[in-house]
């Protein structure tokens, strides 16, 4: 993913030397040789979850093929070490918070857990799981009365800490039992992300929350985007620790990306912890120069990291960050936050919903590439030692990051890691999309999903991904089809007054004035196909 707004200076992958220790021996990855023959099929090792935490497991790989010094050695390592794991008690990043409603709930998922997340009477955060202990409907279907959670189903209602408060069915001189009480996470609201700590068993570590020093500097800005995504998070994090797709991918998106930049890359690991890893990378042609600085921390965090100084020589940071949250098989949701202390003119220029559907435009770039991948994954149930042809001029960091899921896979409702694998214990969940006359009309509305939508979600569709999850958008886009319906009034009622009138010269006026109503309104409805419209690359378009 390109970084199309903040600096022609930078480019996206890159990190502070800040944010981690070096270790005392680097690992130095080069591309020197341009042999390469084809692996052959070797076994794998199926990681069951039974495994004991914090002991070794024999890897049982046989095989792998020989690419000389071009591709990654897959016999490194001997065996996988698995340390002690718990995916639960991690803090998860849920919503930006200036995107959470105010008036009503929001049903978000953490691999296949299901909650709501809303605000009560007084702006206090409160997620629940979403279900409600009558008869397990969604609360997230539900609404706010007086500050509480209620469900639509039967109208019981909960506050606070999940208890229930009223139940309209109950005579008046009963009690409410207190088993009628919904299951709570804890959630904090630091640096603009809601976060949330998925254990109802250990308390929240606040050690483990996530901060970011960059996005505490005075006078540090960010454009933060969320997209919602039909891969796993997985397949999402890989691409994005990917600089060597960037001139590839995401040819001419903006001035930083161009295809006759693809090159040889030089990666070096400079840490490795069971909680992720850490390096820089720089291109070969430029002397192999690490300026860029990458980290990735469980579960899902990646930062991409760089200090440049101006020509006044002031020291300046950028900041890539890539917040993660996995949300079901095949299922992803990204907030992306670009942030630098010195902007880019353009930025003061360009208004903020141009850039957001900018970012659509680069996910979407990538889309056709990551879905595949996520079926080929699914389908071959092996790891990705046995798929992948890792290169280590350009595949450093998704070898790093699958070796990593090797350690920590079993802790996970379900992993494909470097050597081993642990498949899904339960079915994906299916949201089941309108049928009949209303998938019909669905169908031939491309651009908003079309008619009954907002209950049958499309993660093929702009307006699912994004514009939903965005407020500021989601403002945009009415006030673009309000005034395109006025304008597109007033030029017809212009044009009729024209047809009426018997002056020329204010005819001539008349349709003058028609015409630019006219040209205004087809802007408007540019400006919304802009934002809500698939990008499709010039070459597939029939």
């Amino acid at each position: 993913m390109a970084v199309p707004f903040l600096s022609s200076s930078l480019q996206l992958t890159a990190t502070s030397p800040i944010l981690f220790t070096k270790l005392t021996t680097p690992i130095i990855h080069n591309q020197r040789t341009t042999t390469c023959t084809a692996p052959t099929k070797p076994r794998f090792h199926l990681l069951r979850r039974s495994a004991a935490p914090g002991t070794a497991v024999a890897d049982q790989t046989e095989g792998g093929g020989g690419g000389g010094e071009v591709l990654l050695n897959p016999e490194e390592e001997k065996r996988v070490e698995v340390v002690d794991y718990d995916w639960t008690e991690e803090w998860y990043p849920l919503y930006l918070t200036k995107n959470v409603p105010d008036d009503a709930p929001l049903g978000l998922t953490v691999y296949d857990r299901q909650i709501v997340l809303y605000k009560d009477g007084e702006g206090t955060l409160r997620c629940y799981e979403d279900r409600c202990p009558h008869r397990l409907a969604k609360l997230s279907e539900g609404q706010l009365i007086d500050g509480r959670l209620e469900c639509l189903y039967h109208g019981w209602q909960f506050e606070g800490d999940g208890k229930c408060v009223k139940i309209p069915q109950l005579p008046a001189s009963a009690k409410i039992p207190k088993v009628a009480c919904v299951k709570t996470y804890e959630v904090k609201d630091s640096q603009g992300v809601v976060w949330v700590w998925m254990s109802t068993k250990t308390p929240p570590n606040p050690e483990k929350l996530p901060w970011f020093e960059h996005f505490a500097r005075p006078g540090f800005f960010d454009i933060s985007t969320t997209h919602e995504l039909p891969y796993d998070h997985s397949i999402l994090l890989e691409n994005l620790m990917d600089p060597a797709h960037v001139p590839i991918s995401h040819d001419r998106t903006d001035f930083t990306a161009k295809r006759e930049d693809a090159q040889p890359l030089v990666f070096e690991v400079t840490e490795r912890t069971n909680r992720g890893f850490a390096g820089t990378w720089g291109r070969e042609k430029e002397g192999g120069k690490g300026s860029n600085l990458l980290r990735f921390d469980a579960p899902c965090v990646l930062q991409n990291n760089r200090e440049f100084e101006g020509k006044d020589g002031v020291k300046n940071y950028f900041s890539g960050l890539f917040l993660c949250r996995p949300t079901g098989q095949g299922k992803s949701m990204l907030i992306v936050r670009f942030g630098v202390t010195k902007r880019s003119p353009l930025v003061s220029v360009l208004p903020q919903w141009f850039w957001h559907q900018n970012a659509c435009k680069v996910f979407e770039q990538d889309m056709g590439f990551l879905s595949s991948q996520n079926e080929v994954l699914m389908k071959e149930k092996v790891p990705t030692k046995d798929l992948y042809l890792n290169l280590k001029s350009s595949d450093t960091w998704v070898a790093e990051y699958r070796k990593w899921m090797d350690k920590v896979g079993h802790g996970m409702p379900y992993h494909f890691g470097h050597r081993t694998i642990s498949l899904p214990k339960v079915p994906p969940v299916v949201e089941h999309a309108p049928a009949g006359l209303i998938a019909a009309l669905s169908a031939s509305y491309p651009a908003k999903g079309g008619i009954g939508t907002m209950h049958a979600p499309n993660l093929a569709n702009r307006y699912f991904r994004h514009i939903i999850h965005c407020r500021s958008c989601s403002k945009v886009i009415k006030s673009f089809e309000l005034w395109k319906n006025i304008l597109s009034a007033t030029a017809l009622v212009l044009t009729t007054l024209a047809i009426l009138v018997v002056s020329r010269q204010w005819k001539a006026v008349l349709l003058g004035s028609a015409a630019l109503c006219s040209a205004v309104a087809y802007a408007c409805l540019r400006a919304i196909e802009l934002n809500t419209n698939n990008f499709i690359r010039t070459h597939r378009r029939l």
